[in-house]
């Protein structure tokens, strides 16, 4: 009691200090920012860059040439080695209409440490401007030219790009090539698990593409000290007329960036009819029915000159400091109630509570709620959520190991039977391919579940694009490394101990990945141990996801070869990028579509088109043949789990290999009903 009060008391102290520290800076790091529209105080300007009276940011305009200008956040962001970062942009550019000329434009993403290179007058962080290429620069420009070869090209330190290619976006796996010379949104991605970089182009208006454009692996920590970085845009012209905005911009810390509200960005102003007129001022986006108002062109300021953002009144410095001195009282106040509140319970929260409901499990560990309120910081950094209650991440004090802690939701079909064979079932298993329990809680009638932490998450993630803000599609030997791993996982399920273990919930959303992106099957809520020699084992109410459960499972018959039928799903999945509860194509769900592809010899067309063919042909033969087979209707059509090992490991006769160019007798199946496909219009294709 005594310890846990003075830890209390200097968690106060620490706090403290930190919201006085918070008070006396003058600019504080920010994490995030959304702007639909730009204004002066939002940005430092240097060089005769300017925001325009609609909200754009011109950094270039038709009256100076050869001509360097800038402008970054006002306040510096706080980036590191081991924060992921995310931003998307619109940029546009405006020509002259009486030019056709295309040479001359850069214009690029920035981030330094400090606003203007040093050595460098000109400000300028396009290529030409980073000439030293030393590592003490700490600068990453993602730049896009217009310069007769147009291109996106990624620059750390030096003149010298790491990555380059032509402006394209990638929509169903193919490119279409873009032009400069229209809106264009760009993201820029860097993740700092993986440490790659990406960078996607796309149209004005369309939607995020399925891949980058640009994929670049570094680990950024050399780049990225731990302190305050300058974000913002730098842009260069030459002997053209032209005029570069940026519309709209979000950044955001160790989170994807919030999208852009495209329909209200400010918009571009109308080309110049001729090099000698000034250009129309831009139109307002509030008044579209009337006529823009008559500006005088404002004689541009030299290129040497810095324009700041005007500084805050004194009443407004006042309020700004009122606020955050009323809103650190709060925050005290609340920290102190939850002190005396944390200590009032922490004797009685410590004191271990009987659970009738519960049998004592002595392979796992039973966790204090309070441990894991500590684990997790309150449960403050959620990492998933599903229909069985949602996932923290969190750190054990004692071993510093990194877990994730499952509160199973009260609502969920998933009570305290599935949470008790859960325990039972996992805290028995010691395997590389299956994720490892450290313990488990009950607490007023939460059920609390404590695993080793999977930083890649699950495989799903990296199948679906939906599912993953920092998205990027498998390469086949990652595919098929992760199908031999759940291979070796369940063979030591169902073969490895006294008695079988029947997963029941095999999906690509309970194989998850750890560090070095080897697979582990996890969520074993639905597991049951059974005799080995046994048909079948009892059947539970409690509903699965739909295309992975085999047909004998509509009357109550769990298996050994029902989780066989899951691995033939998941092997399709896998295969074609493809999920099975969906339609897949021509009105078919994926067993049967694939296994229609193999009556008519093309089954090769249902491997997933995002892998553009780079794949080894009998691999992904093997792949989707031995799904099939696993998938067949009557159980025992299908391998055991040592033979689909057996096979994976190509240590199979050659009569087992026969096995897998038949076809299963069942009849294909369309959705709807009947063995004839649907007319025409119904043959769209449904992807997650």
């Amino acid at each position: 009691m005594k310890r846990s009060s003075t830890k209390m008391r200097t968690i106060f102290a620490e706090i403290v200090i930190f919201l006085f520290l918070l008070l006396i800076r003058e600019n504080s790091a920010d994490s995030e920012f959304v702007f639909n529209k730009f204004n002066s105080g939002n940005l430092t300007i240097n060089g005769a860059a300017r925001v325009t009276e609609n909200g754009l940011l011109q950094l270039t305009d038709y009256e100076s040439s050869n001509d360097t200008r800038s402008a970054f956040y006002s306040n510096p962001v706080k980036l590191n080695g081991n924060v992921s970062f995310s931003t998307t942009f619109v940029i546009g550019i405006v020509s002259a209409a009486a030019l056709n000329d295309t040479s001359g434009q850069e214009i690029a993403f920035v981030i330094a440490p400090q606003r203007s290179q040093p050595g460098d007058a000109s400000n300028a962080f396009i290529s030409k401007g980073i000439s030293t290429g030393i590592s003490t620069n700490h600068v990453f420009t993602v730049e896009l030219g217009t310069v007769k070869d147009p291109h996106v090209r990624i620059y750390i330190n030096s003149s010298n790009s790491v990555n380059s290619t032509k402006p394209a976006d990638f929509i169903n796996g193919k490119d279409k090539k873009l032009s400069l010379e229209e809106p264009l949104q760009v993201w820029v991605e860097y993740n700092a698990v993986d440490k790659k970089t990406k960078v996607t182009l796309a149209q004005f208006n369309a939607a995020k593409p399925d891949a980058p454009l640009l994929i670049h692996s570094k680990d950024l920590s050399a780049i990225f000290l731990d302190s305050q970085y300058d974000i913002g845009f730098s842009a260069s012209t030459q002997s053209v007329l032209k005029s570069q905005y940026v519309l709209g911009w979000s950044f955001a810390i160790g989170e994807e960036a919030k999208a852009l509200n495209l329909p209200i960005l400010p918009k571009l102003p109308p080309p110049r009819t001729s090099p000698d007129s000034p250009p129309p001022p831009p139109t307002s986006p509030d008044s579209p029915g009337s006529p823009p108002p008559s500006l005088s062109p404002s004689p541009s300021p030299s290129p040497t000159t810095t324009t700041t953002p005007p500084k805050p009144s004194k009443n407004q410095k006042t309020v700004i400091i009122s606020s955050a001195v009323v809103g650190s009282i709060v925050i005290f106040a609340l920290l102190v109630f939850f002190g005396l509140y944390y200590m009032r319970n922490q004797k009685r929260k410590n004191v271990p509570v009987p659970s009738p409901s519960l049998p004592p499990v002595s392979e796992v560990r039973k966790f204090s709620y309070s441990e894991l309120e500590e684990a997790t910081c309150v449960f403050s950094e959620q990492i998933g959520e599903g229909a069985s209650g949602t996932v923290y991440r969190g750190v054990l004090p004692n071993s510093e190991s990194q877990v994730a802690v499952k509160k199973v939701s009260g609502d969920a079909k998933y009570g305290s039977k599935e949470f008790t064979a859960e325990i039972e079932s996992l805290g028995k298993l010691r395997h590389q391919n299956l994720v490892f329990l450290h313990g488990y809680c009950e607490h007023e009638g939460q059920l609390l579940l404590v695993y080793d932490y999977m930083p890649n998450g699950s495989v799903d993630m990296f199948l679906y694009p939906k599912r993953n803000p920092l998205y990027c599609t498998f390469i086949w030997s990652q595919r098929f490394q992760i199908i031999k791993d759940v291979a070796n996982g369940l063979y030591y399920l169902h073969k490895g101990l006294k008695q079988a273990v029947i997963h029941r919930d095999i999906k690509s959303s309970n194989v998850l990945l750890d560090d070095r992106m080897n697979a582990r099957l996890g969520n074993f809520g639905l597991a049951k141990l059974y005799d080995h020699g046994s048909d079948s084992a009892p059947a539970s109410g409690v509903v699965r996801k739909l295309g992975y459960i085999a047909p004998e499972m509509h009357y109550g018959m769990p298996s050994t070869q029902t989780d066989v039928y899951a691995f033939g799903a998941f092997l399709l999945e896998i295969a074609s990028g493809r999920t099975p509860n969906l339609v897949a194509e021509r009105g078919l769900h994926l067993v049967d579509w694939v296994s229609s592809s193999m009556k008519d010899d093309a089954i090769l067309n249902t491997a997933d088109k995002r892998l553009g063919g780079e794949y080894a042909e009998e691999e992904m033969l093997l792949v989707l043949k031995l799904g099939l087979l696993c998938c067949r209707f009557q159980p025992t059509a299908r391998p055991t789990i040592q033979k689909i090992v057996q096979y994976l490991s190509g240590d199979v006769a050659e009569a087992d290999l026969r096995a897998l160019n038949t076809v299963d007798e069942a009849s294909v199946r369309y959705v709807g009903g009947g063995s004839t496909p649907p007319r025409s219009g119904t043959q769209d294709i449904f992807l997650e």
